[in-house]
């Protein structure tokens, strides 16, 4: 599979896993978005630095 065809398989996967939530549970779906709104920037950039250096990981140990 070349890079391309990864990078599509890749964003799929995303889009899959993104819509996973939302569509079992709306509800806890909105209440999680919620609590995700009263943080404030530094926690949110914490969690998506978190959430970066795990993906980043995971590439690396492929």
């Amino acid at each position: 599979m070349d890079w391309e065809a990864s990078f599509w398989a890749a964003l799929g996967l995303v889009l899959v896993i993104e819509g996973l939530f939302p569509f079992v549970s709306p509800a806890g779906w909105r209440r999680m978005f919620m609590q995700i709104l009263q943080l404030r920037d530094g926690q949110i950039r914490f969690c998506a630095l978190l959430s970066i250096v795990a993906g980043g990981l995971v590439l690396l140990l492929l």
